[in-house]
């Protein structure tokens, strides 16, 4: 395909190079509510994978355990009512900019004991075809970029209401195939190891007007890790808090409802303001100031991004130029509703708000599922508030399986004499 309009698609799903300084160049607006936002390496990380969380409006920290839990929450799998479970999702994305960005993702857990569960899941994320051409347009070369993260987790009961989770991952993404620039910079694949950490609390079931109800939250800090380099420059992964609530109740012996809660926010620095040159009128320029003394950009507001890991996941509370508000404007929210019917018949709805200044991603989701035996099948399509926006038409589709459900057959099956 165009050469042009595929760099553009990389662009928009945030994985495209940059460099130095210039993606952490921002003007004074940002003190006064402009766009300022946190750009990461492999922000595929945080792509939903599956589609029933999909069709809840992104939500997951604190909804029921299924075999995708390892993306939401981990901690959440040992409380899964099935003893095992696969699932097997595909995300075509970003489709209103080119047409071969794709996600997969498979996972599963299996209950070890009583109190324990292990999990494991891997996802892949494809770029299609990139033709590299010359200032003049000869072509010079062509690649698939991609990317994959592969996690092993485990879940352990503290208590009847209380788990933890922890998972490691690791990280790969080779988005130019070592390449040379054209400044003659040579670039590789980016590789990574995080960890994730995780609570969820579950209650036991109560009663509210009469109808038996679960109470449930959960917190997950996820892609706790190293900085990803695929030159010279070393950028942060997208370190992320998520926290959330919910309730499920079942209104009769048939019909199951349950309404979830999240919020987000990432734990990285904030780009800051930086001071720009003065010129000999006093009208200020597009160059920006440097200390002589250390050699480093002049930050006017905020604090300086270039920290450790650790410094910059506490910085990240309280670094924004804009202050306190522009820290409110970093936390993403999403609610989501899921109605059940017998079990069986699965309908969802939800909504995802990030705030204008860190992005703008504003969408509503529905979804539907159906469970049979032992397949399950879960479809979720997200609607942009935007007209003419990039994640315009997004699917998604995951097939899950019950290994339980496979076992209960066999042994209704009658043997042959």
């Amino acid at each position: 395909m165009n050469t042009t309009k595929k760099v553009l698609g990389i662009i928009g799903s945030g994985l495209f190079l940059v460099n130095g300084v210039t993606a952490q160049v921002t003007t004074t607006s940002q003190l006064t509510g402009g766009i300022n936002t946190i750009t990461t390496a492999v922000p595929f990380l945080m792509i939903c994978p599956d589609s029933r969380q999909g069709g809840m409006g992104e939500v997951g920290a604190a909804t029921t355990p299924d075999a995708n839990s390892i993306h939401w929450n981990g901690s959440k799998l040992v409380f899964a009512e099935k003893k095992s479970g696969v699932a097997i999702s595909y995300t075509p994305w970003l489709r209103q900019l080119v047409p071969d960005i794709n996600l997969a993702y498979i996972s599963g857990y299996s209950k070890v004991s009583k109190n324990t569960a292990v999990g494991a899941s891997l996802r892949y994320f494809s770029l299609g075809n990139i033709t590299f051409t010359d200032i003049v347009g000869n072509t010079t070369g062509q690649f698939r970029p991609n990317e994959f993260a592969i996690d092993l987790s485990l879940s352990q009961k503290l208590s009847q209401t209380l788990s933890m989770g922890l998972a490691m991952r690791y990280i790969y993404s080779n988005l130019t195939g070592n390449y040379t620039l054209s400044n003659g910079q040579a670039t590789r694949p980016g590789k990574a190891v995080a960890a994730d950490v995780s609570l969820y609390y579950q209650s036991k079931k109560f009663e509210i007007d009469g109808k038996k109800s679960v109470f449930s939250a959960g917190l997950a800090i996820t892609n706790i890790g190293q900085k990803m380099s695929y030159s010279v420059r070393k950028d942060f992964i997208p370190i992320n808090m998520r926290l959330g609530a919910g309730l499920k109740m079942n209104m009769d012996e048939y019909n199951q409802f349950g309404i979830y809660a999240d919020a987000n926010k990432l734990l990285v620095p904030t780009p800051p303001v930086y001071q720009h040159v003065v010129d000999s009128t006093g009208r200020q320029t597009a160059e920006i100031a440097i200390d002589p003394a250390t050699g480093a950009p002049v930050i006017a507001a905020g604090k300086d991004p270039n920290v450790s890991v650790a410094k910059g996941m506490v910085q990240s509370f309280s670094d924004a130029p804009g202050g306190g508000k522009e820290e409110l404007r970093e936390i993403n929210y999403s609610i989501g509703i899921e109605y059940w019917y017998a079990k069986q018949f699965a309908v969802r709805a939800g909504y995802f708000h990030e705030d204008k200044t860190k992005g703008n991603r504003k969408f509503f989701t529905v979804g539907a599922g159906v469970r049979y035996n032992v397949f399950g099948l879960d479809l979720a399509y997200l609607i942009p508030t935007t007209q003419r926006n990039p994640l315009q038409n997004t699917l998604r589709f995951t097939l899950s399986f019950d290994f339980d459900a496979f076992k209960d057959q066999n042994k209704d099956t009658p043997k042959a004499d």
